[in-house]
């Protein structure tokens, strides 16, 4: 079986070939019936390597999420108020020449004071222009992301600027090679829907030659949608012309953007960021989807109150949504609202906190209330290791955000130390988080044949009296149930027997063993085109 499919044969039949005293091994139920199962132990197993077709899996990227709400429609609706009254009163500053120019055009205010202004019907009619349904598109198609409704999607993100050693414990500095290697796990697990820049490459000195092995290191790893930042406006040209020559031409590109650009347009609170504006302008003249970043801080950069926080970045990302729209109607961006939190008794981020989960909760409920495709925080641990704490922050915060509906769900994997530190085996880890938190996602399937009571009348009245190995379990054991790649569910004689292995072992054994198989996703003449042309360090 390929590495990251969620079926284990091994794990999955011993539901269809365990006993109760009940049940003898042989074969044969309570009063002598034989079962007819005896001897078909390896064909069911050799069954269930097989991988399932995408749409019978228990978990796939795109699953609708919604069920929960951390706030009420009255509530949504307040916030919403209170962001446009921001956006009419408080306005944001330092808006470069261009973007002054494009949004006062459209209508927006530039007051004495030097700060732009945006009346509540300019918004309303750039919400109305804005992009809806949009598909992020991968190298290869069948990682395509449908953000629309409230599908949920889960990737990394980030800009760490360390590396767990988790053979000493300690912190090191990323470098590009990390990159292309948690590229290359991100290929090949498959509740990580995609892949946005987890780390800083601290090893190369030069920022342009940085920001191209970014992108390099990025789509050398992985074919499914990348998503980059880059560090000055003066490297666009350069980097457009890379990315063309992964897409195999300019027109190609403009047919399939699989990059999309992270953009910090602003500087919490209410301030434009202008070179990254510079650089959203070059994205949206090149058709690259960009994604409205808005990460102020509760109790430092945004304001203590969660849904003050909410309205802090609702109102940045709704200017954004005027900024991009007065440029190209109809540009694909993502409302990305990422306010993180502060522990107030030190002023250290904390992204672990059951605030950050409900923060980035409340902001998906904000997508949706505008119809708009979406973006914020989960799976973000402030633990140096992946320890119980990482389990704990990582669980609650990505559960939340996906059952919420949020469309993409950034830093959901690998992601320590308050975002300072990536961990390639958190990431192997995290895959197995996210297919149980996808599980709850999908929520319970009720139907005439999920809720009839055939199944308990044979077992009941002319059966063994449970339900191992009746047909109905085992037509569902693969469709209605996800298990754990690496998490382990062993009886502690089991375990024993084993020789007692430790899940942190295990991550290790995948991740050397998905390494060790994966290779460049380059064509060979176009890799050795790219090196031609540029630096690349890896």
């Amino acid at each position: 079986m390929s590495e990251g499919k969620q079926t284990n044969p091994e794990s999955v039949d011993t539901l269809a070939s365990s006993a109760t005293p009940a049940t003898p091994r042989s074969g044969r139920r309570a009063g002598g019936r034989s079962t007819g199962r005896s001897g078909g132990r390896a064909a069911r197993v050799a069954l269930r390597s097989a991988p399932l077709a995408e749409e019978l899996r228990p978990v796939r990227p795109g699953l609708p999420g919604g069920r929960y709400t951390a706030m009420s429609e009255a509530e949504v609706k307040r916030i919403h108020e209170a962001a446009l009254q921001a956006l009419e009163e408080i306005g944001l500053s330092q808006a470069p020449p261009s973007g002054i120019e494009a949004m006062t055009r459209a209508g927006a205010i530039l007051g004495e004071d030097g700060r732009l202004r945006f009346p509540r019907a300019l918004v309303e009619d750039m919400l109305a222009k804005a992009a809806r349904n949009i598909t992020l598109h991968a190298r290869d198609p069948k990682f395509d992301l449908q953000l629309s409704g409230k599908n949920v999607h889960f990737g990394t993100a980030g800009a760490a600027v360390h590396v767990v050693d988790f053979k000493t414990g300690n912190y090191r500095d990323s470098t590009a090679q990390d990159l292309y290697d948690a590229a290359r796990l991100t290929q090949n697990l498959d509740n990580v829907h995609f892949f946005q820049r987890a780390m800083v490459c601290r090893d190369i000195e030069d920022n342009f030659e940085m920001d191209i092995n970014t992108l390099y290191a990025s789509c050398a790893g992985t074919k499914k949608h990348v998503g980059t930042s880059f560090s000055d406006p003066s490297h666009m040209e350069g980097a457009f012309e890379l990315i063309h020559m992964l897409a195999g031409g300019e027109e190609s590109w403009r047919a399939r953007p699989f990059i999309s650009n992270s953009n910090c347009f602003v500087v919490p609170p209410m301030k434009f960021a202008e070179e990254s504006c510079l650089i959203m302008e070059h994205c949206i003249r090149e058709g690259m989807p960009v994604l409205l970043l808005s990460a102020g801080q509760a109790g430092a950069t945004a304001p203590a109150p969660i849904a003050l926080a909410i309205v802090q970045a609702v109102a940045e990302c709704l200017a954004g949504v005027v900024y991009v729209n007065s440029i190209k109607p109809g540009h694909p961006a993502i409302f990305g609202t990422w306010p993180f939190v502060s522990d107030l008794r030190t002023g250290a981020m904390s992204g672990g906190s059951a605030e950050q989960a409900l923060l980035s909760a409340g902001c998906a409920q904000m997508h949706h209330f505008y119809g708009l495709p979406g973006g914020a925080v989960g799976g973000i641990s402030d633990s140096k290791l992946p320890d119980m704490q990482a389990g704990w922050e990582q669980g609650i915060t990505n559960t939340l955000a996906g059952l919420s509906g949020l469309n993409m769900v950034y830093e959901s994997v690998g992601m320590h130390a308050s975002l300072l530190g990536f961990c390639l085996e958190s990431l192997v880890l995290g895959d197995d988080i996210l297919g149980q938190v996808q599980r709850c996602v999908r929520g319970i399937d009720v139907t005439e044949d999920t809720v009839s009571i055939e199944a308990m009348k044979s077992v009941c009245l002319d059966g063994p009296g449970h339900y191992l190995g009746s047909d109905q379990t085992l037509k569902l054991m693969q469709t209605e149930y996800i298990y754990p790649v690496i998490g382990n569910r062993m009886s502690p004689k089991e375990w024993e027997a084993a020789q007692k292995p430790q899940l942190l072992d295990k991550a290790i054994e995948r991740k050397n063993t998905i390494l060790q198989k994966a290779g460049n996703q380059i064509d060979l003449e176009i890799d050795a085109a790219i090196r031609k042309a540029y630096r690349i360090y890896i």
